[in-house]
């Protein structure tokens, strides 16, 4: 959509005529004017009502274009730390050019006669305020419907604007309360017995003994920034830990991928948890009956793990909040990756103004982690400067994050993978799968590097000390697995019909 209409979209929110809008659906606008004149006057004449209006209202929240004109001059008089009063406040009105506008010092008299009881200003404070909620939700849905019967608009751009509108419509008359120290001790208190009662971690494992001691777990609310250069394998990795929460803990995982297609994240599964090699999924060699077996028992597990996968391209920011939030409240999604930050649509308005849109849509990440309590996993790009730089490491920065300085601000955590042989640092076999998972950001805990090795063929990452392979690279059956079945039985082929659902054919040795 061009800069210029999507400005012209937006001023057509303001431009919506409240009064013109109920009559065409015989009713009168939300309002409360007695309300909103029963605040003012409390206002006026009860200095103890001032901040209390001041922190929960605006002058949108008064239908009564004169009576926010007063609340407008009553803010001002507060930002400049001087007294409330009919003197003061007409004064302000004058000085603006609107003390006749709102009837002049005869109305700022009666207004200060007609209070109720001070008692009731929260109670009418609350009212304003629904009321606000009433008509911003009313002018974003009658933009919503004149945008449906434009045709220039796109559908895409119609979905996007129409989510914005309504969530902002929400938002921004919902204001937390502040919280004692009292009562937040006594909750973290209690968060601490939980985890010392606790044998495991206190967040989602990522199933990697060396990064959950330096992380206990990926923490509710954290946005975690997961960034490499491509082909370095933050798919991979980011599926390992996935695939570790669902089927060795049971944790709901939602993958929005934006990248990839939903079967090819599948058989980057498949290969990892049957411990093939990448070539006879992708079907470059023939699986013989024995892979076909293997197949059948190591995809038992996966295919009953609580992993949910979205890989609509270009997900808009406001979309992938909505599906989120399903997800959350019907799946009970306790970890969520997002493959990769750089490819998600951000507000609509944003388009063109590539850094302001990538800062929004990180912003909005690390809002929804936090509303949701989820730790979110956003996969991301990092600049050419992590290759380009001479360093003797080669190690990538936070600097390295590509087109927007934001990301790294909003991160709780930002972990790095380098693969020294990606930037021509090794020389052997052995040097190539090493590979070092870099925790470059804390927000709560120590910044660390770990030494990991990553299997290509397998697309599997791995820590040192783990024995699940033998020297020569040859997969071996590991702890987690169970035991290969008699090589007489029939043999299972999950790529014809659904594997997942039953749709997979038994087929005898013989026919392969």
């Amino acid at each position: 959509m061009p800069e210029d209409k999507k400005r012209n979209t937006r001023k057509k929110d303001q431009a919506v005529n409240l009064d013109t809008i109920g009559l065409e659906v015989g009713n009168k606008p939300p309002q409360a004017l007695d309300v909103e004149e029963a605040v003012l006057g409390a206002m006026l004449v009860e200095p103890a009502c001032i901040d209390e209006a001041m922190e929960q209202l605006d002058s949108g929240c008064f239908y009564e274009k004169r009576n926010g004109m007063i609340f407008e001059a009553m803010s001002r008089l507060v930002l400049e730390h001087i007294a409330i009063d009919t003197l003061t406040v007409s004064s302000k009105l004058n000085e603006q050019g609107n003390l006749e506008a709102v009837g002049g010092r005869v109305r700022l008299a009666e207004l200060s006669a007609r209070i109720g009881s001070a008692a009731h200003i929260e109670y009418y404070l609350k009212i304003l305020k629904q009321k606000k909620i009433q008509r911003d939700l009313i002018t974003a849905s009658y933009s919503i419907l004149k945008d449906s019967y434009d045709d220039s608009v796109k559908v895409d751009d119609l979905v996007d604007n129409a989510q914005s509108r309504v969530y902002d419509a929400i938002q921004s008359n919902v204001k937390k309360d502040v919280q004692d120290i009292g009562s937040l001790i006594n909750d973290a208190l209690a968060d601490i017995e939980k985890q010392q009662n606790n044998k495991g971690y206190s967040g989602v494992p990522s199933g990697y003994n060396c990064i959950d001691q330096v992380t206990q777990g990926w923490q509710p609310s954290d946005l975690i920034i997961l960034a490499a250069r491509p082909s370095v394998g933050k798919t991979a990795f980011a599926l390992n830990i996935a695939r570790n929460a669902a089927v060795d803990h049971h944790m709901g995982v939602a993958v929005f991928s934006l990248e990839m297609s939903a079967i090819q994240l599948t058989k980057r599964l498949i290969t990892s948890e049957s411990e093939l090699e990448a070539d006879k999924i992708k079907g470059g060699k023939k699986l013989d009956p024995e892979d076909w077996q293997r197949l059948e028992d190591k995809l038992k597990a996966l295919s009953k793990a609580p992993i949910y996968i979205d890989d609509t391209p270009g997900l808009p920011i406001t979309e992938f909040r909505t599906k989120l939030k399903t997800l959350v409240k019907n799946k009970n999604v306790r970890l969520v990756v997002v493959d990769y930050l750089q490819l998600m649509q951000g507000p609509a308005d944003l388009r063109g103004m590539r850094e302001q849109e990538v800062a929004a849509v990180s912003r909005t990440l690390k809002a929804t982690a936090k509303e949701l309590n989820v730790p979110i996993i956003a996969l991301s790009q990092l600049s050419r400067n992590s290759v380009q730089r001479q360093a003797a490491s080669g190690k990538p920065m936070l600097s390295d994050l590509r087109e927007s300085g934001s990301i790294e601000q909003d991160a709780d955590m930002v972990i790095f993978i380098h693969r020294p042989d990606y930037i021509g640092m090794s020389e052997n076999l052995e040097d190539r799968e090493k590979t070092q998972i870099i925790i470059a950001k804390h927000r709560n805990g120590e910044t660390k590097d770990i030494d990991m090795v990553f299997k290509s063929n397998l697309i599997r990452f791995m820590e040192p000390d783990d024995q699940l392979y033998t020297q020569a690279g040859k997969p071996i059956m590991s702890r987690m697995n169970q035991d290969m079945p008699p090589m007489d039985q029939p043999q299972y082929n999950p790529f014809e019909g659904d594997p997942f659902s039953g749709g997979g054919s038994m087929m005898p040795n013989n026919e392969f």
